[in-house]
């Protein structure tokens, strides 16, 4: 399928189900990417979802994120219990040159809602010439080492550089064993996920997607893994004003108040210390390109990315007609 029926099959749906032309824009673009990416859990298979929540006002169609800068290099950013990527789009646009002027500004995202796939984003700042950082949090699926309690959100963390004659290195990893979506994708499916992924209610492994589901995620790298989830609510909620994990509701459903996470985006001029920065990043990045058996992270998305452009998306036929009689 060409990447613009794609965009053209998202926004449809999502404006028959209470969503304004623009925002419904600003969703397909990235759901798109995230398509592009690799990412279908982060793609095609969150439509339904967003129409429903749309259609019952957990998530605000017609909502308007608005920014106030606090500081030189600090931008509050209200997405107003809409979408997460208007907000994002609004901090893609102040970002670069403020990071430019000041070394390295900060955007922070409240009130908002589910944000993709974060290596999207900070590959996009990248692209404008800058390095990013950005963590985010989601509803909470992971407890305290040691704990059975949920109280983290599976909480990406993404970075990435830019690099004077190639792609940006993307770094994005998910603080679960597995990005949450793609235990959704297994579910909705009817496929089951392998042991080590997930726990069930009663906190036993389990492969069956929709127990996972209904259960716990296993985080990545045990203890240490939990630490880093403790560190991005503290930045993305903590210093935002955004609801923590376990205050936040599902983003699957249609039930309950908004989710009202957030997001916080860090976008670093690689001169801030002086000229050759991208450079210098360069020299390490091709140090790993260049060991036998190795892989820049980020070049596989890319590559990806290159192929489906050229060829088409893959679709699933019946996923295709289940978004098309969407509100219809």
């Amino acid at each position: 399928m060409a990447p613009e029926a794609v965009s053209q099959l998202i926004a449809e749906a999502l404006m028959r189900n209470r969503t304004s032309a623009e925002n419904a824009a600003s969703v397909a673009r990235a759901l798109l990417a995230a398509e592009l990416a690799g990412q279908t859990g982060h793609g095609l298979r969150r439509v339904a979802a967003y129409s429903a929540q749309a259609r019952a006002g957990k998530v605000d169609g017609f909502a308007t994120p608005s920014s106030t800068q606090l500081r030189p290099g600090a931008l509050a950013i209200d997405a107003g219990n809409g979408f997460a990527y208007p907000a994002m789009d609004l901090a893609l646009d102040w970002l670069p040159d403020a990071a430019k002027a000041q070394g390295i500004a900060i955007a922070g995202i409240r009130r908002s809602h589910h944000c993709g796939v974060a290596g999207v984003i900070v590959e996009a700042l990248a692209q404008r010439g800058v390095a990013a950082l950005m963590v985010a949090n989601a509803p909470a699926a992971m407890a305290p080492w040691g704990g059975n309690r949920a109280l983290f959100g599976t909480d990406p963390i993404a970075f990435a550089a830019p690099l004077p004659d190639a792609e940006p290195v993307v770094v994005d990893i998910s603080l679960s064993k597995v990005a949450r979506g793609k235990i959704m994708a297994a579910a909705q499916k009817g496929d089951p996920i392998p042991e080590g992924w997930a726990l069930d209610t009663e906190g036993r492994p389990t492969t069956d997607a929709k127990a996972a589901m209904a259960g716990t995620m296993i985080p990545l790298g045990d203890a240490k893994g939990t630490a880093l989830a403790l560190m991005v609510e503290l930045l993305c909620a903590g210093l935002t004003g955004a609801n923590y994990a376990w205050q936040a509701s599902s983003f699957f459903d249609d039930k309950g108040d908004p989710p009202g996470t957030g997001q916080a985006i860090i976008a670093i001029d690689p001169d801030a210390f002086g000229p050759g920065g991208a450079e210098r990043m360069a020299l390490m990045a091709d140090m790993v390109a260049g060991t036998e058996g190795a892989r820049l992270p980020g070049r596989r998305r890319q590559q990806i990315r290159s192929e489906m452009l050229a060829n088409g998306i893959p679709v699933d036929a019946e996923l295709i007609e289940q978004i098309r009689m969407l509100g219809a």
